[in-house]
């Protein structure tokens, strides 16, 4: 029996939108969590006066506190199969630094759940500006994340009552934002759902006899295996760096791109170290070759821990990894209180790099769906504004165009606590020569 393809899946959404229910119930009809497990959280949640409302959140959210205590968890919490595939679910939902880890998140998504709330008041708060589900659609774009299924949560709600009407409701505005940020929602399953009581989430549900959809399992696995960049030249984005006892300096990341060998001579860019491979291992076993989407430890002959650092991008000498000075990206502002004008200095995210970075021109504004320019120098930008500009980021970034390497060229930009913009690289106008000035 060959092993069946695996996906990573993000569960996103609104806070209180359902998402650690959904999960914790969806994984314990699965048979991945047993129900004793289930009672003693249930009896938790009472204690604290909840009732035993939090229960199936809490499958998800004491295995996201063990991960904060750093206790190991067992691993079969996050991973769960279909018919078809093998799914490792990425950082419980509801995560403080959830939208960090997502944009900078080495295990990046291949597939999404998006969950929205159907009830009233709730559902409206997530699609307007400023809301999450907004947020995190757009976020989800940006990120290359071009499968989801959408969740509208809160069916048996009593504002709700199962009613096809709140879920038509639901879904029209719902495919109006995905269409917007450029989904093809034709594609989209949207599935009435109850987290807490369990409706369409692998069984039919008998409350809502006018869907004829697939539950969420079944869509889960309409998915599509995406295509592994393996032929590109080597980008690896390092997510942490350990130096373990007998070993050496052990670097952790996932590929992006092409392949790396034992014995392979690497370049680590900005810094532009070269090194040789030594060993390679992926979840504690050795291996002689790795390729893009594989989550791997490598170890490195010479080189001391101090000299390598998260962001930093390791590819071969014959194509290193480009170091940008200076760049033109497309943005599309998700969310601004006022408005961004030509020198302001937000904090970009791309791949495991975080970087203050300057938009130095604002060079014109466009069309999302056309790409047309509507004006030319534009003084400012607002919200739901597209736009070409220029950036610099205030130290050498390692960053590919997006035509080039999708994988690497997207970026999300943050401040105040939150995504402001999303946009990729068009052309790098200015590179940095390691060694000089």
């Amino acid at each position: 029996m060959p092993a069946k393809p695996h996906l990573n899946l993000v569960v996103v959404g609104h806070v209180d939108h359902g998402k650690s229910t959904l999960m914790g119930h969806f994984l314990y009809k699965l048979g991945v969590i047993d129900q004793r497990t289930i009672d003693a959280y249930a009896k938790e949640s009472e204690k604290t006066g909840a009732g035993d409302t939090f229960k199936f959140a809490w499958v998800l959210d004491t295995l996201k506190d063990e991960r904060e205590r750093g206790v190991t968890i067992d691993i079969a919490f996050q991973k769960f199969e279909t018919d078809k595939y093998f799914f490792t679910l990425i950082d419980a939902p509801g995560h403080r630094d959830f939208i960090k880890n997502m944009i900078t998140g080495a295990s990046e998504a291949d597939v999404a759940i998006l969950v929205s709330s159907a009830k009233k008041g709730e559902f409206e708060v997530g699609v307007a500006p400023g809301g999450q589900t907004r947020e995190h659609a757009f976020l989800l774009k940006t990120l290359g994340v071009d499968q989801l299924v959408v969740a509208i949560n809160k069916m048996d709600d009593q504002t709700v009552n199962y009613s096809k009407e709140r879920y038509e409701e639901c879904k029209a505005k719902l495919e109006q934002l995905l269409k917007t940020i450029g989904y093809d929602v034709r594609k989209i399953r949207f599935i009435p759902v109850s987290a807490w009581k369990g409706d369409n989430l692998i069984t039919r549900s008998e409350n809502m006899p006018w869907y004829d959809g697939p539950t969420l399992f079944e869509a889960l696995d309409e998915f599509q295996e995406p295509p592994k960049p393996v032929d590109k030249p080597l980008r690896l984005p390092i997510q942490d760096v350990y130096t373990i006892t007998g070993v050496g300096t052990v670097p952790v990341g996932r590929i992006e791109t092409g392949r790396l060998k034992v014995g392979d001579q690497v370049i680590i860019n900005p810094p532009g170290i070269v090194a040789e491979v030594r060993s390679i291992e992926t979840h504690h076993t050795p291996i002689q070759e790795a390729i893009a989407g594989d989550n791997i430890g490598f170890n490195l002959r010479g080189v001391e821990k101090r000299s390598i650092r998260r962001g930093y991008m390791v590819g071969h000498p014959d194509n290193p990894p480009t170091v940008a000075k200076e760049f033109i990206a497309q943005i599309i502002v998700v969310y601004h209180p006022t408005a961004i004008a030509a020198g302001y200095t937000p904090v970009l995210h791309a791949h495991t790099a975080q970087v203050a970075a300057q938009i130095t021109e604002l060079i014109s504004k466009i069309d999302p769906r056309t790409g047309q320019v509507i004006e030319e120098h534009p003084k400012f930008l607002k919200t739901g504004d597209s736009a070409i500009v220029r950036m610099r980021p205030i130290r050498p970034l390692c960053i590919e165009t997006f035509k080039e390497f999708p994988e690497i060229g997207r970026f999300a930009v943050r401040d105040m606590g939150m995504t402001i913009a999303a946009g990729v690289v068009k052309e790098i106008t200015q590179k940095y020569e390691p060694g000089k000035k």
